[in-house]
């Protein structure tokens, strides 16, 4: 029995060690490989919406896409919910909502037009545009902006946000 147990191990750690092992650690070239190749597919994502008209959702969360292209309008909800994106362009529109959820994220474009609601929760949002129109309801819960205004304070920044603002 002993031989058997050892020829076992032996298997088991070969196993471990080969190169196509599904679960041995990634390096942190793959890793890097795997976020290249993210990025690439999240921008022919963005690219493929437009050339389709720009009609419907476009949902790019948990991507590493950083900035998304100027002009780019969004016929329905924009998700980019735990994405890299760090900045927005100017004049975006989105005729549905708009969820920055759990980006790193500090500040909106001038311009910035979005018929649903804008959720801004746990990004590092500094402060709003004072022509930013929000045809819905704009949630600023766990934002440096919402812990150093008051909802009314905010409210007097952006007039242009027709829903209520949330903390």
């Amino acid at each position: 029995m002993y031989n058997n147990d050892k020829i076992l191990l032996e298997q088991a750690y070969h196993t471990i060690y080969e190169d196509n092992n599904p679960f041995k650690p990634a390096s942190e070239d793959d890793i890097k490989d795997r976020k290249q190749q993210q990025l690439r597919l999240a921008n022919q994502k963005v690219q493929e919406y437009i050339k389709n008209g720009s009609v419907g959702d476009l949902d790019l969360s948990f991507t590493p896409i950083q900035s998304l292209p100027p002009s780019l309008e969004v016929g329905g909800n924009l998700y980019l919910v735990g994405s890299s994106i760090q900045s927005l362009p100017t004049g975006l529109k989105v005729d549905g909502s708009l969820d920055l959820t759990n980006t790193p994220i500090q500040s909106l474009p001038p311009d910035l037009k979005v018929d649903g609601y804008l959720n801004l929760y746990n990004t590092q949002i500094q402060s709003l545009p004072p022509d930013l129109e929000v045809d819905g309801n704009a949630y600023l819960g766990d934002t440096p902006i919402a812990k150093k205004h008051t909802i009314e304070d905010i409210q007097k920044m952006c007039p242009g946000v027709k829903g209520s603002i949330y903390e």
